[in-house]
């Protein structure tokens, strides 16, 4: 078989995640990378040795310029919907950073551009493949709590004062605050675990003279009868992150904190369940999905409902975090 080719765009820290585990897949070339930053794709350059990769300022040039079979999309959050129609309009598959999109409208085009294409279009959630969240669905699943009764979601953050100055505070490129970067994570958790749907939310929001939102605190009623809690909190004083759930069902509940998981049940001791093997990761089971050794694991019609929850809470809290029209800014910038 013919290795698979494939292009970056964007160099910046989350790019070196994505080329350390392609570069360890035999079926993958990295051939190529889009930054405007010379120095973000010299240092990815010389890091994993890719010298033989061709060099774009431009994602355009890129795609017209070289013989690709696939991109990796790892620029700023309102960059993702042109870096993506224009990739699935050159005939790339595509593996796109969280948030896949800013707007669900956004999202729906390009689900819709992708099943015209025939291409794959992968959003790159990674706790989907990680060893506990992996448990906490399969639990949720099979009963092991009972019917659920609440959902409690915190992550805690010193969001504000690490992120001054970067695009992730600016609106024009990141979309949102801590909500619509690493709060993208804690919606992907709880819908994904849980399959459950958001019926309302009530919020309470606050920037801090931020331009963007630094934390927000939602109380959520889901169509199940599931009611719950998410807290992103952007101005903690952490040198780490500190990321909690609670689960609780009928017959017991899953606690999560920072990847530590206890399981209480009615009657039982606690416990400490033994966590199933991760599978694969986000770029190997994305060129699983281009050859066909396996479905499409985080779909743009699962990432759609996470726009549309990030949305709602926008909307309740009666917050525009950008610009409304974002759909040409992908042909201006890549990272």
């Amino acid at each position: 078989m013919s290795p698979i080719r494939v292009g970056i765009i964007g160099c910046g820290n989350i790019a070196h995640s994505h080329v350390l585990r392609m570069s360890r897949l035999e079926e993958v070339r990295i051939v190529a990378l889009a930054d405007p930053g010379v120095g973000s794709r010299s240092f990815l350059k010389e890091k994993f040795g890719l010298d033989q990769v061709q060099e774009f300022d431009s994602h355009t040039d890129m795609l017209n310029d070289t013989v690709l079979d696939a991109v990796v999309i790892c620029s700023p959050h309102t960059l993702h919907y042109g870096h993506i129609r224009d990739s699935l309009s050159a005939g790339k598959h595509v593996l796109v950073e969280k948030p896949m999109t800013c707007s669900s409208a956004e999202a729906e085009r390009l689900i819709a551009l992708s099943e015209s294409c025939g291409k794959v279009l992968q959003v790159s959630f990674q706790r989907h493949f990680l060893p506990p969240f992996l448990y906490i669905r399969s639990a949720i699943q099979d009963g092991t709590i009972g019917k659920l009764t609440s959902v409690q979601a915190a992550l805690y953050q010193n969001w504000k004062k690490s992120q001054e100055g970067t695009w992730r505070q600016n609106p024009a490129l990141s979309g949102g605050g801590m909500l619509m970067d690493s709060g993208s994570h804690i919606i992907d958790v709880l819908l994904w675990t849980t399959n459950l749907t958001p019926q309302s939310v009530t919020v309470q929001l606050e920037c801090y003279g931020s331009p963007v939102e630094v934390d927000t605190l939602t109380s959520i009623r889901y169509d199940q009868g599931v009611i719950g809690t998410m807290n992103i909190i952007g101005n903690a004083p952490l040198q780490k992150l500190k990321e909690t759930y609670a689960f609780i069902g009928e017959s017991g509940g899953i606690f999560y904190d920072n990847g530590v998981i206890t399981l209480h049940r009615y009657g039982e001791d606690p416990v400490q369940p033994r966590l199933p093997e991760a599978e694969t990761d986000p770029d190997s089971s994305f060129i699983d999905a281009i050859i066909g050794r396996r479905e499409v694991m985080v779909s743009g019609e699962y990432a759609l409902k996470v726009v549309k929850f990030t949305e709602a809470i926008y909307e309740a809290a009666g917050y525009q975090p950008g610009p409304v029209d974002r759909t040409d800014l992908g042909r201006k910038v890549s990272s």
